[in-house]
């Protein structure tokens, strides 16, 4: 039997042990199963109190399940879900009695979610969007998520192709009746115009500054410094937690360490390196050659000095800011504008000042993510491939019309593959693949 004849389920609640446990059951055994179990099928979509019961007779739990009929369901399936008590002894028993039906099983990570997709119930945008969704750590990438849930880049795109069709087929109209005089270049003209102007609202959206695909990903800072200036008690301060030893003696910090934080809704991975120095010592020379490749490879680098300003000894494009650290231990008398920050990590001197330039270099740099379409890579890959083919069939008008519609049949090709209307099998796989289980 193929896999999609099965019926599937899994735990789509939490992990137990817990209050109420969620299992979810989809598929065309859906109804027979929940038949067997509660011993019937409850109205439709209307939560029904029932004692759940084994195939010998023997009692699982006292539950409330709910009956969707498919197609009017996630997945457009038969879907049934138990809400149980949430012990493992319980959901044992429940998978067990699951289990024990023919062309019952577990279901694979974003399997639901993927037989949604197959069965018209989302396009790949919003299965995409429901995985950022579930893995949002902040305010701000949730919110972007459900935007592009609600089929924000489905929609523009599913337009966007359907004018790329209409002018392929035009321009097909007007090859096949290319022997009726002028009719081609009657059909050919209103094509290029609607090009032209699809073009020019792909090139809008590709032209944004923000880069609402990296909120999904987030912003790196890198601490780079010298041994000992305040880097892992600058890095303790930001995250408001102890995640990194303060010690007196230099070397201490001799990998990388990182931590996940949301500033203002930002997601920001702060990093704390190793301390930057000449050493004979092969272990913490490893750990300056991380420092100097992470720090290379961040975003925002926080050059921390305890001294006179020294230069930064750290590679890559990503802007520097000289934080003068332990002003609390002597007047300090920088270099006039030598300086960006001056602080007192352990005393907390300065702290709110760098915490609310660090808000603002986010949200300069994730850009306005309120209006943002492309929310990965994928997206603006695909959608500049559409532009690039779009501007070449307008370039094709001297070549002949089979050229300009080669080139549209193309276009619509990218953006079936952005909606994942197209075959993409393995794109699916990998997709999928990241799902939680359950999902």
């Amino acid at each position: 039997m193929h896999p999609r004849d099965q019926s599937i389920f899994a735990l789509s609640s939490g992990r137990p042990p817990s209050a109420i446990a969620m299992v979810r059951l989809s598929g065309p055994q859906a109804g027979t199963v929940l038949t067997a179990l509660a011993g019937r099928i409850p109205a439709p979509r209307m939560a029904t109190r029932v004692l759940l019961r084994d195939a010998s007779g023997l009692p699982i739990d006292d539950a409330v399940v709910l009956w969707f009929p498919g197609p009017a369901s996630a997945t457009g399936e038969d879907v049934a879900e138990f809400h149980v008590h949430g012990g493992r002894a319980v959901l044992a028993a429940l998978f067990g009695a699951l289990s024990a039906f023919g062309d019952v099983r577990a279901a694979e990570p974003g399997e639901f979610t993927r037989r949604a997709f197959e069965n018209g119930k989302l396009d790949l945008t919003e299965a995409e969007a429901l995985d950022d969704l579930i893995h949002a750590d902040t305010d701000r990438q949730r919110r972007q998520a459900l935007r592009q849930l609600k089929g924000m880049l489905g929609e523009r795109a599913r337009h966007w192709r359907a004018q790329i069709i209409d002018a392929s087929a035009l321009i097909e109209a007007g090859i096949d009746f290319s022997d009726e005089g002028d009719v081609s270049a009657d059909l050919v003209g209103p094509a290029l115009a609607k090009i032209d102007t699809l073009l020019a609202e792909i090139e809008e959206v590709l032209a944004a500054e923000g880069r609402s695909e990296r909120l999904r990903e987030g912003l790196v800072v890198a601490i780079a410094g010298a041994p000992n200036v305040g880097k892992s008690t600058l890095m303790n301060q930001l995250a408001r937690r102890e995640v990194a030893i303060v010690s007196p003696h230099a070397g201490t910090t001799r990998d990388v360490i990182e931590v996940q934080l949301d500033l203002d809704g930002y997601p920001v991975t702060l990093i704390d390196t190793a301390g930057i120095r000449e050493t004979d010592d092969p272990v913490e020379q490893e750990g300056v050659r991380r420092a100097r490749a992470r720090a290379g490879e961040a975003d925002l680098v926080l050059w921390l000095v305890d001294g006179d300003l020294a230069g930064t000894a750290v590679g890559g494009a990503a802007p520097v800011w000289t934080v003068h650290t332990k002003i609390d231990l002597g007047p300090c008398q920088p270099d006039a504008g030598g300086f960006d920050f001056l602080i007192s990590a352990s005393r907390g001197d300065g702290l709110k000042e760098l915490t609310s330039a660090l808000v603002g270099f986010a949200g300069d740099y994730f850009g306005s993510e309120e209006g943002g379409l492309i929310g990965r890579e994928r997206h603006r890959k695909l959608l500049w491939e559409t532009a690039e083919l779009l501007r070449r069939s307008m370039g094709a008008v001297d070549k002949g019309d089979e050229f300009i519609a080669e080139d549209l049949r193309a276009a619509a090709d990218r953006l079936g593959r952005l909606l994942g209307r197209v075959d993409i099998e393995d794109i699916l796989d990998k997709i999928f693949h990241d799902f939680c289980v359950g999902k």
